[in-house]
């Protein structure tokens, strides 16, 4: 006989862990389906500074910390890649990379987004062989070197600043005028004296010898020009981690799941939690408030279905 949750969780960042916190303490069976590794992207920050109540920890930290908490009430981890959902009807069905099939009453998808990618030639064959999208995680492999950070806002100027401690010089490009990035870093970054910005500057291609990067040739008001670099770290944006329910939930122009703050979505007893839904600030502390909602919505969801 197949066993039947009464939710199971898609992501296993901070809005997929406070879900399950809250479901698992309500006392409803919990399953949590990751791909990777715990906390999602909040693991690739090497210091969270913003999340109220504890200063300056470890991305990867906090989101052990919130497993912890979750698995204390009973609520399960497995980590395999979800590849195909059925969700018509009142037993949802999962099925996973490890071809295995798993059954709920009641879903929440908070899968969270990726790092946006350049789309330049070479770009794939040069992740983590010089292309990076995590200072905290690959920075230390450049100490003493030369790398360039792509991007203007608050991911690229901290990405910047923690480099600056470990390379020899680093190159912040940016296609705009000025920074979009506001603040204590910012400032920091304008102090530095192993610090370059260029702007009105935008990345054309990846320099490689031997097929090892060497640089980067950028575009920018004087002209074509190649910066040297032992390493590039992209910081322009996220992609939402939607492809997965295109076609079965319904998505804004930017790929996001359509749900409002209730995190509802279209489909009764499917909710959508934490970057990967419409909402206009993505942080750890709407992504926990947002897997908080949608595990009451869950509870509510079964209760009126008298599944409870």
């Amino acid at each position: 006989m197949r066993d039947i949750y009464d939710a199971i969780i898609v992501g296993g960042g901070p809005a997929g862990y406070t879900a399950a916190l809250y479901l698992a303490r309500a006392g409803l069976s919990t399953l949590l389906l990751e791909p990777m590794y715990v906390g999602g992207q909040m693991a690739t920050t090497g210091k969270v500074e913003n999340y109220p109540g504890l200063s300056a920890i470890d991305g990867y930290e906090l989101g052990a910390r919130m497993q912890a908490d979750a698995h204390a009430f009973g609520a399960k981890t497995v980590y395999e890649t979800v590849t195909a959902l059925d969700l018509s009807s009142d037993i949802k069905k999962i099925a996973t990379d490890a071809g295995r099939e798993y059954f709920s009453r009641s879903v929440i998808i908070a899968t969270g987004a990726s790092p946006r990618r350049l789309s330049l030639e070479g770009e794939d064959r040069l992740i983590g062989a010089g292309v990076h999208f995590c200072a905290h995680c690959d920075g230390g492999f450049y100490r003493d070197k030369e790398v360039v950070v792509i991007g203007g806002g608050n991911t690229a100027v901290g990405d910047a600043l923690y480099l600056s401690r470990i390379a020899k010089r680093v190159t912040l490009i940016h296609r705009r005028d000025t920074l979009r990035a506001v603040g204590r870093e910012a400032e920091a970054l304008a102090a530095r004296e192993n610090v370059r910005i260029l702007y009105n500057t935008r990345p054309v291609e990846f320099i490689t010898e031997d097929g090892a990067l060497t640089g980067l040739k950028v575009r920018g008001d004087d002209g074509e020009h190649i910066l040297a670099s032992d390493g590039i770290f992209v910081a322009i944006g996220r992609v939402p981690s939607s492809e997965l329910v295109r076609g079965v939930l319904p998505l804004d122009g930017q790929g996001y799941i359509i749900a409002g703050e209730d995190t509802v979505t279209n489909i009764a007893g499917v909710f959508a939690a934490g970057d990967v839904r419409t909402k206009p600030l993505r942080q750890i502390v709407t992504a926990t408030a947002d897997g908080a909602v949608s595990a009451e919505g869950a509870i509510r969801y079964l209760d009126g279905m008298h599944l409870l």
